[in-house]
């Protein structure tokens, strides 16, 4: 096995102090007042001689191992991913690793993530939470483990959040809808207390009667482990042989994916037969042959002030940050 390179092997092969490197190595170069020529020299050695750190020797040193936990509800959501990626990326420039887990929105599995997380010894979390996981979260927080949370909160919980304006977002899609000419909307959202989901829900039944067409309100809700069952279901009940229903808005892109599966099975034509809205935009909805009308998420901002949020919170910060985004409605042949 080749001997590791060690921090006075580059100090060496610069013809400066270790102490020098270590400030270099440990991005304290600006603090210590090291000159740019030097953290050149300081920077090519280490990549010349292929310097890998001793993360364990650092974590033991400093109390930190630059590492954070990111647990979604299902990394295979091209929503979920995308986030994901944004978040990698911007911990990437801080010099901080992300490990992943996806939840499934399952209670005992996010409790299991946290866990293996904790035994990692991550600095910080991001976390979607699951239905049914509060007392998971008030561990943390009464543990001060600095935690955010991301895309939806619990409001009985006092930390930190970055969502969407959900009950906005349901509210521009039911007014498009009707200026569009359609009177007839239904909501299919999933069976959940969550926050945005609830909220998904009120912006649409409180749009519903802003335009006087309450009597018309028709909000079905499915399980989440039994999506596409429960949407065959629903499906026939609101676009059977009487039609009743000319427009539907999809409460999140999983559920939408479910949907436009659903109308191909039934020979529903997008927008003809019904109009169709979405949350979240993506390819395979670009290759549709109706492209989605669709809520947008802005996810890089959602996912960089996430980490932002959450490294304040590493670094010491007390404050507890709320922030809600606004979501933008982009209209495409489905509506």
């Amino acid at each position: 096995m080749d001997k590791r390179v060690s921090l006075k092997d580059i100090a060496n092969k610069v013809g400066v102090s270790i102490a020098l490197v270590s400030y270099v190595m440990n991005g304290q170069e600006k603090k210590k007042r090291v000159g740019a020529e030097v953290v050149k020299k300081i920077r090519e050695a280490a990549a010349d001689l292929n310097y890998q750190p001793n993360q364990i020797a650092r974590s033991l040193r400093t109390g930190s191992t630059k590492t954070i936990g990111l647990i979604v509800a299902d990394i295979a959501n091209p929503f979920f991913g995308h986030l994901a990626r944004i978040i990698e990326d911007e911990a990437n420039n801080f010099g901080y690793t992300v490990v992943f887990g996806s939840s499934d929105e399952d209670d005992f599995k996010s409790e299991a993530l946290i866990n293996t997380l904790l035994n990692r010894q991550v600095d910080g979390f991001i976390i979607v939470p699951a239905e049914g996981t509060g007392n998971q979260m008030r561990n943390l927080i009464k543990k001060r483990i600095p935690v955010v949370f991301l895309d939806r909160y619990f409001p009985e919980i006092n930390a930190s959040y970055i969502v969407l304006d959900n009950y906005q977002a349901t509210i521009d899609a039911t007014n498009h809808l009707y200026e569009k000419g359609y009177r007839k909307i239904a909501l299919i959202a999933y069976k959940s207390s969550l926050i945005h989901m609830r909220e998904r829900i009120r912006g649409y039944t409180e749009a519903m009667s802003m335009l006087d067409i309450k009597e018309n309100c028709c909000v079905r809700e499915i399980r989440f482990e039994h999506s596409q069952k429960d949407m065959e279901n629903v499906f026939n009940e609101l676009l059977g042989e009487d039609k009743r229903t000319e427009a539907v808005i999809c409460a999140t892109n999983a559920l939408s994916v479910h949907g436009l599966v659903c109308a191909k099975r039934c020979n529903i034509t997008i927008p003809d037969d019904v109009a169709f809205v979405g949350f979240d935009g993506g390819e395979c909805f670009d290759l549709y042959h109706s492209p989605l009308t669709y809520v947008k998420q802005p996810l890089e901002e959602m996912g960089k002030e996430a980490f932002r949020v959450l490294l304040d919170l590493i670094n010491g910060s007390s404050k507890t940050s709320h922030v809600m985004l606004n979501p933008t409605l982009i209209v495409r042949d489905s509506s």
